[in-house]
């Protein structure tokens, strides 16, 4: 019977993220080829989804792509031809390393600093896991 009162206790001080249930999608990335460059025309929102700095996305993307790229009004410029799987790949790539929970798969992540490395700390579960590439 302790136990019981013990864990609806502990249900009560979970916050609400945890315990919905909703299935969450990755965001696509809206790319096209423009000329010899393809663009990412929804980069600023697809950043500001994932709450995560642009520099860090941005290093990402090219280190992965091998090419030079640039951000131009809000939209991503990669100077190459690459297919929208190839593009998407990258985001998702991206958002399964640095933006979801290894814990319990939620995005409501935040980058912080903890004993002397960069980790993911997540909102919904109270998860800390450093992440290397941070």
């Amino acid at each position: 019977m302790e136990y019981e009162k013990m864990l609806d206790r502990l249900y009560m001080s979970l916050p609400e993220k945890t315990l919905s249930k909703e299935r969450f999608e990755v965001p696509e990335a809206q790319s096209f080829m423009q000329g010899a460059k393809t663009v990412v025309k929804n980069y600023s929102q697809l950043l500001k989804l994932m709450r995560r700095e642009e520099k860090h996305l941005f290093k990402f993307i090219a280190k992965e792509i091998g090419t030079a790229a640039s951000v131009d009004e809000g939209r991503l410029v990669l100077n190459g031809k690459f297919s929208y799987d190839q593009v998407r790949k990258l985001f998702t790539d991206y958002f399964k390393s640095f933006v979801l929970c290894p814990e319990c798969g939620k995005p409501d992540t935040q980058v912080i600093a903890w004993q002397g490395v960069r980790a993911l700390k997540c909102e919904a579960c109270g998860a800390t896991t450093p992440v290397k590439g941070l």
